[in-house]
């Protein structure tokens, strides 16, 4: 398994749209993105300044249905 680079909210939620999410709602600092084909949502926080954890971007990308490698491939 690839590992995850350090992305920030931007590059993460740019992605994300290319692949059919849109914004749906946001809550203060936290983006909720929808992709209505696969009826899934997924939140991201977007803090200016700040690049999202490794962690956190993987676990939202597998929420989203993307592993890590094909984010690496896809970006």
């Amino acid at each position: 398994m690839a590992r995850m680079p350090q992305i920030t909210a931007g590059e993460l939620v740019r992605f994300l749209k290319t692949q059919g999410f849109f914004e749906d709602r946001q809550a203060g600092s936290h983006l909720t993105l929808w992709h209505p084909a696969r009826k899934v949502s997924v939140t991201i926080p977007v803090h200016s300044g700040c690049d999202v954890g490794r962690g956190l971007a993987a676990r939202i990308l597998k929420d989203a249905g993307f592993p890590v490698e094909d984010y690496l491939r896809l970006r």
